[in-house]
């Protein structure tokens, strides 16, 4: 199942000034980008991608359920919009990942009896190093 697509009206990105290297631009320009999605009151998830959105995003998320990523890898605000939207789709994405459901299996007979055999097999070759041997 493909993950959610959120509408773009849904996003709310604001633009704040940048901490790091950059020289006069970085006192100039406000080129982090701060993404927020309110994801409790989103249309656009189900109730199971919600609730497994608060474990993924962990202290991303507000207590009201908002999610905030700011991203400022990059010099120019167009750039670090399309970082925060695409880590927020990857997050949705791992959300809403169904685990494989794992059905436990046994060993076989077989398998049981060459693994005492093999076990009865070292344990012959050990008893045999440690025999009192005088010539």
């Amino acid at each position: 199942m493909p993950p959610p697509t959120i509408p773009d009206d849904e996003l709310h990105v604001t633009y704040i000034l940048a901490s790091g290297p950059g020289g006069q631009n970085v006192n100039k320009v406000a080129t982090a980008a701060q993404l927020r999605f309110d994801a409790r009151n989103s249309p656009s998830l189900s109730a199971r991608v919600k609730s497994r959105l608060v474990t993924v995003a962990g202290s991303r998320m507000t207590a009201d359920g908002v999610i905030v990523l700011t991203a400022r890898r990059f010099r120019s605000q167009i750039r670090n919009r399309e970082d925060a939207v695409a880590r927020l789709h990857e997050m949705i994405a791992e959300a809403s990942h169904v685990q494989a459901y794992r059905v436990p299996t046994r060993p076989s007979r077989t398998q049981r009896r060459k693994r005492v055999d093999n076990k009865k097999h070292r344990s012959r070759i050990k008893q045999g190093r440690s025999g009192n041997h005088m010539d």
